[in-house]
């Protein structure tokens, strides 16, 4: 993605994440780091901004001097809605996180969620392959759309999606069903441990078991023992999902790689280089949280 953006190593380059709030978001801390380390001229800042002033703040990005953006939540699929041109991912999974600058002014979207998500697996577990099995994603918002679009595109044979909310769930299906002509399962939460039965792959969207949110209550009976387990929740780094599957030797991956991969298409457009993720990076992320 290097030539979608117009800015020039010689020249001092902006980017920033909008959200509202975003007070919150570790991203100024990732892409400082790696402009430090790769001796970049240029900033990554906080852009607080309302729903209200969203779209116009978006279209002024040239304006502003910025080389691009992150989006985060509420914008993302407003800013599908914004961009002269998204890539077809980000059509298909119905949000935008990344948006660069054309050198005519043209704002490009694309989404680099299920790219973060891919990646850690891969980096935290490289002897994992989707296509081995049935994958089992719990949850049915953004995150959980990138994520099941990302495992049908790499080949799972089976994914099967569980959702307090069932409504929710069935939506997602039927909408990815109309795109791609997907066949997803959709399961009761009420009996979502059913459904782990014969699964290679189980991933937490919610924020059960998050910091100060409500527990992750999941018995993992039918796990099978292979199984790769994934929460994308990174505070705390290990969660009771991980730490119970980790007792059983279950292999488990955490949540803090996917933010720190799915950063790196957007750094690379803005800044004209594909960094790395490295044990210093994930040290100095985690000092912040």
């Amino acid at each position: 993605m290097t030539n979608i953006g117009s800015s020039a190593q010689s020249k001092f380059i902006r980017a920033g994440v909008m959200g509202w709030p975003v007070d919150h978001s570790l991203s100024p801390k990732v892409h400082g780091y790696w402009l430090r380390h790769y001796a970049i001229e240029g900033e990554y800042i906080r852009i607080p901004v309302t729903p209200d002033e969203f779209t116009a703040r978006l279209r002024n990005l040239q304006r502003d001097g910025f080389a691009g953006v992150n989006v985060t939540v509420p914008h993302k699929e407003a800013a599908l809605a914004t961009v002269d041109e998204a890539h077809p991912l980000a059509q298909r999974i119905g949000a935008v996180n990344t948006v660069v600058v054309r050198k005519d002014g043209s704002l490009y979207g694309f989404n680099t969620d299920g790219f973060g998500f891919l990646e850690n697996l891969k980096a935290g577990f490289a002897d994992f392959k989707t296509a081995t099995g049935p994958a089992v994603v719990l949850g049915a918002g953004g995150a959980a759309r990138a994520i099941v679009v990302t495992l049908l595109d790499a080949g799972t044979p089976e994914v099967r999606i569980l959702n307090r909310t069932k409504s929710r769930a069935e939506q997602l299906a039927d909408e990815l069903h109309r795109i791609d002509g997907a066949s997803l399962i959709v399961g009761d939460w009420t009996r979502r441990a059913d459904y782990l039965d014969g699964a290679a792959l189980l991933v937490n969207t919610t924020t059960l078991g998050m910091k100060n949110q409500l527990p992750l209550d999941l018995d993992l009976t039918a796990l099978p023992s292979t199984a790769l387990v994934n929460d994308i929740v990174y505070v705390p780094l290990e969660t009771d999902l991980l730490a119970r599957a980790r007792i059983r030797n279950n292999p488990t991956v955490d949540g803090l790689g996917m933010l720190l991969h799915q950063a790196r298409p957007g750094f690379e457009a803005w800044f004209g280089h594909l960094p790395d993720v490295t044990d210093e990076l994930r040290t100095e992320v985690l000092a912040g949280i």
